[in-house]
């Protein structure tokens, strides 16, 4: 057992394995839904400014090409959001992060079902393990799914 320093407090946590995979797999959850979380955004805000120029061009008559171009500049930002699913993993990574977040805290304050486990360590790495396979497989049915659209119907062969 090690000390950490959680929430301003020290409090006793297992060194070793189980404890840095959780450290690890929340840290890199919480970065991942917020650099996915600013693609998402960022598009949508490029998306929406090249929208609401539409209608401005064609107001003061700037030119056919400039709101094609601005049209153009929609469906790729669309397109960027479709291919990189930012939204969806976003919220993904974000889900996950909190179940890990949660398991953290329930595992430091002996709470839930580490209140009345035999190994509380084992436990805990059993459902880290869970909480990150879930979201693993669910990122690779959403892949496999992305695959497929883009391929086209299923022909059985």
């Amino acid at each position: 057992m090690a000390v950490d320093v959680f929430e301003g407090r020290d409090v006793t946590v297992p060194a070793g394995p189980v404890w840095e995979r959780l450290e690890s797999q929340l840290t890199w959850h919480d970065r991942k839904a917020e650099h996915m979380q600013l693609r998402y955004k960022g598009l949508k805000l490029v998306q929406l400014t090249a929208a609401a120029a539409v209608p401005v061009v064609a107001a003061f008559s700037l030119g056919e090409a400039a709101a094609a171009a601005l049209g153009g500049a929609i469906l790729v930002v669309e397109g960027m959001q479709q291919v990189g699913q930012y939204h969806r993993n976003w919220v993904t990574y974000r889900a996950t992060a909190e179940a890990l977040q949660r398991e953290k805290h329930l595992f430091i304050a002996h709470a839930g079902r580490y209140a009345r486990a035999r190994d509380p360590e084992r436990l805990l790495a059993e459902r880290v393990e869970a909480l990150v396979a879930r979201e693993t497989s669910g990122w690779a049915a959403t892949q496999d799914e992305a695959c497929r659209d883009e391929d086209g119907p299923d022909r059985g062969g």
